[in-house]
């Protein structure tokens, strides 16, 4: 993974002061409550519901194991022993004090990490696959590019306060794992007549208005890709709403004006800075891509006998591997990834003790680097087939091998209302409840794949719209609801879910969840996974199993209150 150089250091540790010194003039009464306001947030700081909230970022998904047990202990030192990964490559704290921030930031500092840009309305975290560099249906490994766009984007002075918060995503494998259709930019690698170049989409997002991004470049050489997006967030800042929050994302300018006129509009940008100073250079390439070298992997079958073994005797296990191992490029290795989907505990959360453990894993076996996903569990991407038992064992004894991943306690969630002040309604609560209803293994199994994300709110943190079942928080009358959308998805076919109808009061969720399951059960064809069966029989059979006996029981209602 990359390393930070003397220049990186030095602007790390000259932000770190330059920070404290804003807390100080802000404690002393020199900064304004609003005049702090927007240096805290791009330095990562909120104010929330019960606490300040503290946003550090994990470049493009990457850690290495210095660095995950410098966030434990910070989290230990500093706040309440915990913190939580978010879809957006982050760590969140939910209780730290203003007053230690400064000292957060100067004790992350030390390992090569920072809070930059995590909040505030600029050029946010680079977010991409979690298997990237190892994955076995990878075209291109996206790192070195991730990491020159970090580069680029941090501290940009142009785009520093841009009409509202800005986030690129990139891909480079043959399914896209990087949700790039719902990003402000999503890049996807890809070859054409054996030359590496993107195919540039601008304009998705999820939020209040969902919408899927549209292709402004279908192929774009990868040596113009910062001198491009230049262009478009120049067309964006002077064109975007700055006079209304909700219509201010890049999203509404480019429907406004229409995916061709927004096309033209860059094209006439790029025009003026195509080939110029930021245009990337083989050598620049070479020397980033340094950094993302191959670790010193052994040369090993691709089928481990002891393993095999183990598999056809010890069904917690095969079920574990059936579902946290990932293909890998190199025979002998596979991509392991860690639950932090615990039936129990709020999803994505992970005490400072568990970042401890699985910081000793990784350099007992995967090289000594992780990788945090955008459905919030960490990835150890190098580990030899004949040491998956011995991981197992160890990540069970820490409650990070529940074998949920791809299934539906394997939740996506946001802290919603009981952390986040923009929240309408709670999600954790909700996403225990449905993982008690759903604790017979067996059973998940036996449901097979499927996505269900909750968001506490309009924001979409929680990915509701992508999930296969997505349930948003809502406030109505000043009592918390919960809408439920179906057939969402990620993937190079990712599309939004549909609205099944009028909301549900919290204690109804489990129940109507198990009655979306059942509906797919009954009907599903053999090998069929939930989608495939949505996209057969539609929406109407599961909406009306879940609202059957709702509008008898509501006239029944309205008859006794009128008696």
């Amino acid at each position: 993974m990359y390393k930070y150089n003397a220049i990186d250091r030095q602007l790390i540790n000259e932000r770190v002061d330059q920070f404290r010194d804003q807390v100080r003039r802000w404690k002393a009464g020199e900064l304004s409550d609003d005049e702090f306001r927007p240096l805290r947030l791009q330095n990562g700081l909120y104010i929330q519901r019960h606490a300040p909230m503290f946003r550090i970022a994990v470049p493009y998904g990457m850690l290495n194991s210095a660095q995950l047990r410098r966030l434990g202990q910070v989290a230990s030192k500093y706040d309440r022993g915990y913190g939580h990964f978010t879809t957006r490559h982050n760590l969140q704290l939910n209780w730290p004090k203003i007053e230690d921030v400064p000292e957060m930031l100067a004790e992350l500092a030390e390992v090569e990490m920072h809070a930059i840009q995590t909040s505030g309305n600029c050029l946010r975290n680079i977010t991409t696959d979690q298997f990237a560099g190892v994955a076995a249906d990878e075209v291109i490994d996206p790192r070195p590019l991730a990491e020159i766009l970090r580069q680029w984007t941090t501290f940009h002075p142009e785009f520093a306060f841009l009409p509202r918060k800005f986030k690129i995503a990139i891909s480079g494998t043959k399914e896209d794992r990087a949700v790039t259709w719902f990003h402000d930019i999503g890049l996807q690698l890809q070859q054409q007549n054996g030359e590496v170049g993107f195919r540039v989409i601008v304009g998705g997002g999820l939020g209040r208005t969902p919408i899927r991004g549209q292709i402004v470049r279908e192929f774009l050489p990868w040596q113009h890709i910062l001198t491009y997006c230049e262009a478009i967030l120049r067309v964006y800042n002077r064109q975007g709403r700055r006079d209304n929050a909700y219509k201010a994302r890049i999203k509404i300018l480019v429907q406004a004006l229409g995916v061709e006129a927004f096309a033209q509009l860059v094209e006439e940008e790029w025009a003026h800075g195509k080939d110029g100073p930021a245009t990337i250079t083989q050598a620049e390439f070479d020397r980033v891509t340094a950094h993302f070298s191959a670790p010193a992997y052994e040369k090993l079958s691709a089928d481990d006998a002891g393993l095999a073994e183990k598999l056809a005797f010890e069904k917690s296990f095969k079920n574990w591997v059936d579902r946290s191992t990932h293909p890998h490029k190199v025979p002998g290795y596979t991509a392991v990834t860690l639950s932090l989907k615990k039936h129990g505990v709020a999803p994505g959360d992970i005490t400072s003790e568990q970042m401890a453990v699985v910081a000793d894993l990784a350099d007992q076996y995967s090289f000594g680097e992780l990788r945090i996903s955008h459905e919030q569990n960490i990835i150890l991407a190098d580990v030899k087939l004949a040491d998956l038992y011995e991981v197992w064992q160890k990540a069970k004894a820490a409650g990070l091998a529940t074998p949920n991943i791809g299934l539906l306690t394997g939740i996506i969630c946001c802290p919603g209302g009981d952390f986040c002040d923009l929240a309408n309604a709670k999600s954790i609560p909700i996403a225990t409840a449905i993982q008690a209803r759903f604790d017979d293994l067996d059973y998940l199994f036996d449901i097979g794949e499927i996505d269900l994300n909750i968001s506490g709110c309009m924001n979409a943190c929680g990915h509701h719209h992508v999930g296969h079942i997505g349930v948003l928080g809502v406030d109505k009358n000043d009592s918390e609801f919960y809408q439920v959308t179906l057939g969402g998805r990620q993937g190079n076919d990712a599309k939004l879910g549909k609205v099944i109808g009028p909301s549900f009061a919290a204690d109804e969720m489990p129940d109507v969840v198990d009655k979306i399951i059942k509906v797919y059960i009954e009907s599903r064809h053999p090998d069929e996974r939930f989608l495939d069966t949505f996209d057969r029989i539609g929406i109407d059979p599961f909406k009306n199993r879940v609202y059957e006996g709702r509008a008898h029981g509501k006239a029944k209602a309205a008859q006794k209150e009128a008696a």
